[in-house]
């Protein structure tokens, strides 16, 4: 897809404006006609009114959504009308010489080498002048498997090989511009001979590049898009700049020397990054938290010190090195950043994803922005259904998202952002662990991380923008189980962070910085739309509401929503026809959707975190649980049921709904899911609830083998703290054996034999 969006016609956006108010027409209009005359003509008894109530809130809460959706998909057109992008002489002005230092943190938990490699690469081949990407491996440092050993080895072994093969482009460009600058201090204007030596300079970028690209090996359709966009997509733009340097030759063109150097540098700057790698779970005084958040929260610590990592009973910690200290062999250098980016590694980034977001950062109008991205896009030609549909949301949430920028209620979307590290400092959360500080910028009170940081830091008076272009892109999950693992966790948070976005909306108010209705809305909507409509979606399809509550006007409120994401699907390269492959998707993942907010519930009333549930990146299929993979069935079932008893009853708009659901939940299993993986998850389901595992053997007295050393180091660095807690409360007798017990089991004691011995 193209990185400018096409500019909207005004037709288009005046029929934008068309679908807003039809919507909103048509359900005042079935407000009137269906309920309120029901309840004027006393049609009914206390059920009915029961019934219509909750079919007015179900199609009040449905009409909404969509509403908000045609508001958001307004102020996105509106906004690709007046985009203007940034001439490449002005960014080249901006970044010659040294620009603010921007880390990219790359996190990354048992994920394939060569998945990885891709991002690397995407990332490192930006081209900004101050680029350090950085490796955050949270896999366990030290496993026993040899596969996963040997996966983690090449994982590890990934960014020395990328920081090699850039070394000697790197050299050339440096050499070369160090020629260039002094040339510059002689003469203003170029020479002849210094304007073929840049096109030289530029023929062996573009060579080089091609060359990397025609020894990739294209496994799948990421790294074809690798390929095509990544590497072949800078060497386009290297060679056009080389068609326009060789023309200024032929030409006897005048470049000015200053400019000359901009060029020159440009080339320096895209093979000038730095890579590095770290693991936190090698150090014990760093958070241990199976979660994304705090993998990036752990590093993001030690930014801006160096550390000397020392042995301790726990592990090995980090101490800081005081300031004005001479740095040791082996200690930990850490550099700080004025900004980070974070990129998920499965993602990949256009070539100057880096270098124009950072401009939109540094100018004066945005000095109050905190985070800027560009909303992911999907990789094209996936080869499985579900993937390709998958993808076709993901590009529609694209839109919609640069359309809440609009309204100023832009919500991180945490697979690629720039963040002003100022930010995240008015952000931060400061505990002791343990004795040691643990520094959270990230919350991970929920599973959907970014979307809570991204209320932390509107309270704190930054704002967020979707920078308006396409220039990152990111992988859908291949198959079904391992999508219910990502739209789960998607579900799962957004009603645990609407209080607090509601407190701080409260505030705001009291000070009079209360934003716009439309942002309220629009944020209302993203956090608390999957579950109303997945409650409403449950209730139309499972519970028969009187036909007399049944009305075309409500399928003319719903018409704009499904004409508008058939048009946006066609101007993001999918087919029109593939809203009702949508719609049928929704329907399977309705179990999926109903999981993740109950999971909400249950942490809102018992206070327990859920655990973060990364979403598998493996080559196999993934099984989806039994349950989920149930419950679509049940719904081709019951809506079949359903159309029967409305035909003998005569009620037609029953009929055809059921019907309808009926066929797009079936073609949806046929297509998403699988009949024969269906099967095989079901019956999967039901041994793992029949399975039972073998209980832990108790505990027996085994032969002494010889007297045990004494962990002198353990006792000295613990103290009796574990066992105090344990033994609070017990008998002095159960006191004295669970004592001995205990210090047998941490080796701290020798055996009884010894000390009769």
């Amino acid at each position: 897809m193209p990185i400018v969006h096409a500019v909207p016609s005004v037709a288009k956006l005046t029929w934008g404006r068309i679908a807003i108010t039809t919507t909103v027409l048509f359900w005042l209009a079935y407000l009137v006609s269906s309920v309120i005359r029901h309840f004027l003509n006393d049609a009914g008894g206390f059920r009915f009114t029961m019934e219509a109530l909750s079919y007015l809130t179900v199609v009040t809460l449905l009409s909404f959504s969509a509403l908000m959706y045609l508001v958001a998909r307004q102020g996105a057109l509106t906004r690709f009308r007046t985009h203007q992008r940034v001439p490449r002489e002005l960014l080249d002005q901006h970044f010659t010489g040294t620009g603010a230092p921007l880390t990219v943190l790359v996190p990354s938990y048992a994920e394939e080498p060569d998945i990885v490699r891709l991002t690397l690469w995407s990332a490192a081949l930006q081209e900004y002048p101050d680029l350090r990407v950085v490796l955050l491996l949270d896999d366990p440092p030290t496993p026993t498997d040899r596969v996963t050993r040997a996966r983690l080895e090449a994982t590890r072994a990934v960014t020395g090989q990328i920081e090699e093969a850039l070394a000697a482009p790197r050299a050339r460009a440096e050499a070369a511009y160090r020629r260039a600058r002094a040339d510059a201090t002689t003469t203003p204007v170029a020479s002849p001979d210094a304007l073929v030596s840049l096109a030289a300079e530029y023929r062996a970028a573009a060579e080089w590049i091609e060359d990397m690209a025609e020894r990739e090996v294209v496994a799948d359709h990421v790294a074809e898009f690798f390929v095509d966009q990544v590497l072949m997509g800078l060497a386009s733009e290297l060679r056009l700049s080389l068609l326009a340097i060789e023309a200024a030759v032929d030409q006897r063109g005048q470049m000015p020397s200053e400019r000359l150097c901009q060029l020159h540098h440009r080339l320096v700057r895209i093979f000038s990054a730095r890579l590095g790698s770290f693991e936190r779970k090698r150090f014990a005084s760093l958070s241990q938290e199976a979660n994304k958040a705090m993998n990036i929260n752990a590093y993001l610590g030690l930014m801006g010190a160096t550390w000397r990592p020392t042995p301790s009973a726990e592990g090995t910690v980090l101490r800081r090195v005081p300031a004005g200290q001479a740095a040791e062999e082996g200690d930990l250098d850490v550099p700080a950043s004025e900004y980070v980016l974070t990129l998920d590694a499965d993602s990949q980034l256009l070539r100057d994803y880096c270098l124009r977001l950072v401009y939109f950062l540094e100018q004066p109008e945005n000095a109050d922005v905190a985070i800027t991205q560009t909303p992911y896009s999907s990789y094209r030609g996936a080869p499985t259904r579900v993937e390709r549909i998958a993808g076709a949301t993901t590009d529609i949430q694209h839109i919609l998202h640069q359309g809440m920028s609009y309204h100023g209620a832009t919500f991180w979307v945490g697979a690629n952002a720039v963040i002003r590290r100022r930010a995240l400092e008015d952000i931060v959360e400061v505990e002791t662990v343990g004795g040691f500080e643990i520094r959270t910028y990230i919350q991970d009170r929920t599973v959907i991380e970014d979307t809570e940081s991204s209320i932390d830091i509107a309270a704190a008076g930054w704002r967020l923008v979707n920078y308006p272009e396409r220039l990152s892109y990111s992988a859908t999950p291949p198959d079904f189980g391992s999508l219910v693992v990502q739209r789960r966790r998607w579900a799962n948070g957004g009603l645990l962070i609407l209080p607090k976005y509601w407190r701080q909306r409260r505030r705001r108010s009291t000070e009079h910085r209360q934003g716009r209705r439309s942002q309220f809305w629009l944020r209302v909507n993203y956090m608390a739309s999957i579950a109303w409509a997945s409650f409403a979606l449950l209730l139309l399809l499972f519970y028969p509401y009187d036909g007399r509550l049944l009305s075309p006007l409500v399928v003319g409120a719903a018409l704009p929503y499904f004409i508008c994401m058939a048009s946006d699907l066609k101007l993001c390269g999918h087919r029109r026809m593939d809203v009702f492959r949508i719609y049928g998707f929704n329907l399977v993942l309705l179990p999926v959707n109903l999981a993740g907010v109950l999971k909400s519930i249950q942490q809102a009333f018992t206070g327990q975190k859920i655990p973060f549930a990364r979403t598998p990146k493996v080559r196999n299929r993934t099984a989806a649980p039994g349950l989920h993979v149930l419950v679509p069935y049940l719904i081709v079932v019951y809506s079949l049921v359903t159309a029967w008893r409305s035909s003998l009853h005569g009620n037609w708009g029953n009929l055809a709904f059921a019907l309808f659901n009926a066929v797009l939940a079936a073609m949806a299993i046929q297509a998403y899911i699988g009949i024969r993986n269906s099967v095989v998850d079901m019956t999967m389901g039901v041994v793992n609830w029949l399975f039972v595992p073998r209980a832990a053997p108790a505990l027996t007295p085994t032969a002494d083998t010889g007297p045990r050393p004494v962990d002198w180091q353990a006792i000295l660095y613990h103290g009796d703290r574990r066992l105090g807690r344990d033994l609070r409360g017990r008998g002095d007798r159960r006191r004295r054996v669970t004592h001995t017990r205990l210090a047998r089991s941490r080796r701290w004691l020798p055996s009884r034999r010894s000390r009769s011995t």
